[in-house]
């Protein structure tokens, strides 16, 4: 098992977690103990003893590097204990037992053993200072990331200049010993100030900040009354002070109808929600050790000249920037902030959650690998590669993804079909090789309709990620305006969408993926009145001979429902006759990256707009993969334009053939309307495959 290095620094007596491995199974167990050390540095490797080295006066540690081993697979880890608020406040009175000591970096043994070359990512708390903030995360973010987190005594009285030098000198370190690699700093509430501090004082070291509802605007916050009051309150009515600041852990009611939305049999979800009431109840005693008044009162005064520090040096900041907002802060106008910082910040983004509280990476249902990944803020060197900087979804995370799209397959009900070798017509993706590169090129219907069934029942049933080449808009606008915002297009990028260009097409292909390619791409998605099932493809052999190259099996496929679906009212020659729409169009088409502007016609550079379509009662989708072509051995032969144009040809009549026999097939289905779908499924059960034309 790969290294996973666990610190825990202190001066006293601590309790840390140790793991406990099987030599069988290689799981972890967590196991509380006592430990008195200056600083503790275990690996989690079932032959081997615990190492230890010693604490610099700056409260800094350094680390014995041992040889690297080969890492498991991202999302392969079975967690056998899966940490929860409950652990959190548990966890947060083991660190304060402390007697004291100065701020200090530990990294939680429970993050798991991490892939080579994982980038450095290091924790800055907010007003707590424990630093447990991530421990929800930990498992997840061990995987990819060497993570360290900065814990600040409750009695320590580090200013915060001084917390901003501490957390640069690590920075400079370790960008020193790997400086071909990113530094992450994530930070919330005051943690998000000292982030931009450091970022702001180190312009030209490689730095990803992410902000969970930073504190620069903590002029406007409703804590502020707070510092002359307590200056003045009796000891005793301190007492209250920690049920106001309970709201930073989020509505109590959401995380009740989280609970009651994941689908638990009635008393599991008493039991859970009876678990969380005496948990939330329990935090007020924690938050009172915590938080007591002289140090609440330090930490509020800390968070004022946090936030005009930080706001005073915003103009310096260059590092990437991911701002995550949440829209019930009780204590921050978080909202409000971060549309001031996306337009204060030179590279910056922005991700709402309307329904989280202050806390937000303590709420459940809140993923911050998944948030990094389709924000496409995950990078091991200085320029993000979108094919070996990708991880594709773990079951967890493509449930999450998926459940708002089921109603798709009920709606759609999708008869996917593919041919053997033999040419032999199948249910199913048997004539589908499991083993790239592979490339899928076909026909894309209106609005795209077809990805969400296409890519999900790849992943499903076959446990293919398709790797779609995408719009450049998806990933990137030239300026701000009408476009739909970034983030809409988060879930196409965490299952595996890239931008379009060559390069990523031949580091794909390089990495022997499964690659979705629609040569008609916007234009065909967008089509006219009239035009559904018509091919919009270039002159140019485009992805031919790149795919010759590696040897790649081309596979054509058709897929037809979309007038089934939907009907286009009003088309793009529509709409441009319009004045109003004709200059939104106009609009949207100025914020959009250009391509094929060397192109004339319909399939050149298309104007970007949305077609408004007449909904109508769902039929079904039919997809039909043709036989797969060999381009293996062909490299020499695909060198020349003309057989490259042939192959081309061949592949483009394949794919009208596909859409051909379903058109024809599918007036045979007697299950084509949903309502015979729908009696077959209550019939049969709603798991069962409702049948189809005869092949």
């Amino acid at each position: 098992m790969a290294d996973t290095v666990a610190v825990v620094v202190t001066t006293g007596s601590l309790p840390i977690f140790r793991p406990n491995i099987s030599p069988a199974n290689g799981r972890l167990k967590l196991k509380t103990v006592k430990f008195s050390v200056s600083l503790s540095l275990t690996s989690r490797r079932s032959e081997q003893k615990p190492t230890a080295t010693s604490v610099s006066e700056d409260g800094l540690f350094e680390k014995k590097h041992e040889p690297e081993t080969v890492p498991k697979r991202y999302g392969d880890s079975e967690i056998e204990q899966r940490l929860s608020l409950k652990d959190y406040f548990q966890l947060s009175k083991d660190l304060i037992r402390s007697d004291g000591g100065p701020p200090r970096w530990f990294s939680p043994l429970e993050c798991g053993s991490r892939l080579n070359n994982s980038p450095l990512l290091l924790f800055l708390p907010g007003i707590d200072g424990a630093g447990l903030g991530l421990i929800l995360h930990h498992e997840r973010l061990g995987e990819i990331f060497d993570i360290w987190c900065l814990h600040i005594p409750v009695m320590d009285r580090t200013p915060f200049t001084d917390l901003v030098k501490l957390v640069e000198r690590t920075v400079k370190s370790e960008n020193y010993r790997s400086p071909n690699r990113p530094i992450y700093l994530v930070g919330e509430s005051l943690g998000g100030c000292l982030a931009l501090a450091v970022a702001a004082l180190n312009p030209d070291i490689d730095l990803i900040l992410i902000l969970a509802n930073p504190a620069t605007c903590f002029g406007k916050s409703q804590l502020q009354p707070l510092i002359p009051i307590l200056a003045v309150m009796p000891e005793q009515l301190h007492l209250s002070l920690p049920y106001v600041l309970s709201l930073m852990t989020g509505d109590p009611l959401r995380m009740m109808r989280a609970t009651v939305e994941k689908g638990l049999t009635p008393l599991q979800t008493v039991e859970e929600l009876s678990q969380g009431v005496v948990a939330l109840s329990s935090y007020l005693s924690v938050l009172a050790d915590i938080l007591p008044r002289e140090t609440l009162l330090w930490k509020l005064q800390m968070l004022k000249s946090a936030s005009e520090f930080a706001n005073s040096r915003l103009h310096a900041v260059k590092a990437q920037t991911l701002v995550l907002s949440s829209g019930r802060d009780q204590l921050l106008p978080s909202l409000e902030e971060s549309e001031r910082l996306r337009w204060a910040l030179p590279n910056c983004q922005i991700r709402k959650f309307n329904d989280s509280g202050h806390f937000l990476f303590l709420e459940d249902g809140v993923d911050l690998v998944t948030i990094i990944k389709g924000a496409s803020f995950y990078r091991r060197a200085r320029w993000l590669d979108y094919v070996s900087d990708y991880f594709p979804p773990d079951p967890s995370e493509f449930k999450r993804i998926y459940e708002p799209y089921r109603w798709m397959e009920t709606a759609t009900c999708p008869v996917m079909l593919s041919t053997l070798e033999s040419g032999k017509i199948v249910r199913g993706f048997e004539g589908i090789p499991s083993e790239g590169p592979v490339v899928f090129v076909g026909y894309h219907m209106l609005l795209g309709l077809e990805l969400v069934p296409l890519v999900s029942h790849f992943w499903l049933e076959r446990n293919i990620v398709l790797r779609g080449i995408a719009h450049p808009m998806m990933f990137m606008k030239l300026r701000e305006g009408k476009l739909p915002d970034l983030s809409s297009y988060d879930t196409f990028r965490v299952m595996g969408a890239v931008p379009v260009s060559g390069v990523n097409f031949f580091r794909l292909l390089s990495s022997k993926s499964h690659v979705l390619l629609y040569p008609g791409g916007m234009r065909e998605a967008l089509h006219r009145k009239g035009e559904e099932y018509k091919l919009f493809w270039p002159e140019q052999s485009e992805f031919v001979r790149m795919a010759a190259r590696f040897g790649a099996k081309i596979i054509p496929f058709g897929v037809v429902g979309e007038d089934d679906f939907g009907q286009v009212f009003l088309d793009y020659d529509d709409l441009m006759k319009i004045p109003y729409f004709k200059a939104e169009i106009e609009d949207l088409t100025e914020e959009a990256v250009k391509l094929r502007t060397d192109i004339d016609g319909d399939v050149g550079n298309q104007d970007v707009h949305l077609p408004i379509v007449l909904p109508k009662l769902p039929g079904r989708f039919y997809f039909f993969f043709g036989k797969p072509i060999e381009t293996e051995g062909r490299k020499q032969e695909l060198r020349s334009r003309e057989k490259a144009h042939e192959l081309y040809m061949e592949v483009k009549s394949e794919v009208e053939s596909c859409i051909a026999y379903l058109k024809e097939k599918r007036e045979n289905d007697p299950y084509r309307s949903i309502f015979p779908r729908l009696i077959y499924q209550a019939t049969h059960g709603f798991d069962s495959e409702v049948p189809t034309f005869e092949l």
